[in-house]
């Protein structure tokens, strides 16, 4: 046999011997499918779904921390893990982390929590999933469950739903009342005007000099809290608006804005307020909601409904007398002219960034993270005001504290434009602002305020009244 015949036959050989071996029968060796066989447990890997959100500087003491964590453990799909992805920056810094990390898929999370006036921007930026397709199924979104006005804080420009809301709120002057006492001043304070407000905050300095008599945001640190706290309670107070709808052009100039920065200017060339160094970083809110107020070292704070969540047992500064030193006035307009009073409301929601990794468990975890018994639970935990209407008539929801007053401030409710543009508008109103705290003119801020936004927006998109 020649040598290449003999390898032949050699292959050949090797083949049927393999054949052989595995059995030529007819029946082919069963494929492993996954099935675990009897006695044994299949071992599904996990898929881990991660929640972004602000975290303040309380780390795993936050609210929505506990939650997600509380949520991840009851969770019936044992397959998916819930991780908390929280990202550590002052109101003013949030924002553009998260735009960063929603640009890349390596870097956005399955969930982030938008607060709804940048939830245009980033819709329009590309970097949300719209939900419309999914909540068309979802019983609660149909039925009734969501208070309608609170849906078109997460529905953008195109008509497009890029979110799921699970607060809301208003915005009063917190006060105390037991320094007010002190004051000679009324227990159950009804300021009528700004000037009752000055003078509130006059009579408090006079006569208890180691008080702050009011506190607000003034700096560019404090970010939204800025300009929908102070400025724009101040702005919409006047019976101005930032946004003209009909017209569809940014006011620049205009004496609201005029009177806005002067109440500002007030404040600080009279010494009503904390000192500088306390107010323009980025940590003032909490300074004054978490160590002020509960020592007794501050008298008026113009802020949210939602502080008193960090008073509760577990919170991050609890305090259980708040409810009895603690009272929630309305902001009036600026003469006490219609409607009387005026509150900005804002909110938050849970959406699904463009570039996630799991959509579809993040829908299904969002679901259930937001329906009735867990969106309670969030709500009595931190403070804020329900966007669901049968939380709204639960009697554990009812009972807490403010909620009624807070509420019932939401009938004179302003809400921010919702223009792609506002985010970078909102920056601008936050310098103009800190620059008046700091010494310069109502009439040279505005009139820095006006270039910077025409610059942003175009000409043809600004106006002077």
């Amino acid at each position: 046999m020649r040598p290449g015949k003999r390898k032949y036959v050699l292959i050949v050989t090797t083949v049927l011997c393999v054949t052989l071996l595995f059995g030529c029968s007819g029946k082919s060796k069963p494929v492993d499918t996954g099935n675990p066989g009897k006695g044994e447990e299949q071992q599904s890997p996990k898929t881990t779904i991660t929640v972004t959100f602000r975290d303040d500087g309380i780390g795993e003491n936050g609210t929505l921390y506990k939650w997600i964590k509380e949520l991840s453990a009851s969770y019936p799909d044992k397959n998916v893990e819930i991780k908390p992805a929280p990202i550590q920056a002052s109101e003013g810094d949030y924002f553009a982390k998260v735009a960063l990390a929603l640009k890349s898929k390596d870097t956005a999370p399955d969930i982030v929590t938008e607060d709804t006036f940048i939830l245009n921007s980033d819709a329009s930026a590309g970097y949300l999933e719209p939900l419309d397709d999914k909540l068309k199924d979802w019983e609660d979104w149909s039925n009734g469950s969501f208070i309608e006005a609170m849906k078109k804080g997460v529905t953008a420009s195109d008509g497009k739903v890029y979110g799921v809301p699970y607060n809301t709120d208003s915005r009063g002057l917190w006060y105390n009342k037991e320094i007010f006492k002190q004051a000679g001043l009324p227990e159950d304070w009804q300021p009528k005007t700004w000037e009752d407000v000055l003078n509130a905050a006059r009579t408090i300095k006079n006569k208890q000099p180691d008080i702050v008599p009011i506190w607000m945001n003034m700096g560019k640190a404090t970010g939204e809290a800025t300009s929908m706290q102070t400025y724009e309670m101040l702005l919409y107070g006047t019976g101005e608006r930032l946004y003209d709808n009909e017209g569809g052009k940014w006011i620049v100039k205009s004496q609201g804005i005029l009177d806005a920065l002067t109440f500002i200017e007030t404040v600080n060339k009279e010494k009503l307020g904390p000192p500088l160094s306390k107010v323009l970083n980025g940590q003032a809110g909490n300074t004054a909601t978490r160590e002020y107020l509960p020592k007794g070292k501050l008298a008026i704070s113009l802020d949210g409904s939602w502080i008193t969540g960090n008073y509760f047992e577990g919170g991050a500064a609890p305090w259980p007398e708040y409810k009895d030193v603690l009272g929630f006035a309305p902001m009036p307009t600026s003469q006490g002219q219609e409607p009387g009073s005026i509150t900005l409301a804002g909110g938050w929601a849970l959406s699904i960034p463009s570039h996630a990794k799991h959509k579809e468990e993040a829908w299904n975890f969002i679901k259930y993270a937001l329906n009735k018994e867990n969106s309670q639970k969030l709500i009595t935990a931190s403070g804020n005001i329900t966007v669901r209407t049968d939380v709204a008539k639960d009697p554990e929801y009812t009972k807490m504290p403010f909620n009624e007053t807070a509420t019932e401030y939401l009938q004179n409710a302003e809400f921010r434009p919702a223009q792609e543009k506002y985010p970078e508008v909102s920056t601008q109103i936050q310098t103009m602002v800190e620059s008046v705290a700091t010494g310069t003119s109502p009439a040279d801020a505005m009139n820095k305020y006006a270039q910077d936004v025409t610059r942003i927006v175009g000409a043809d998109h600004v106006a002077e009244k």
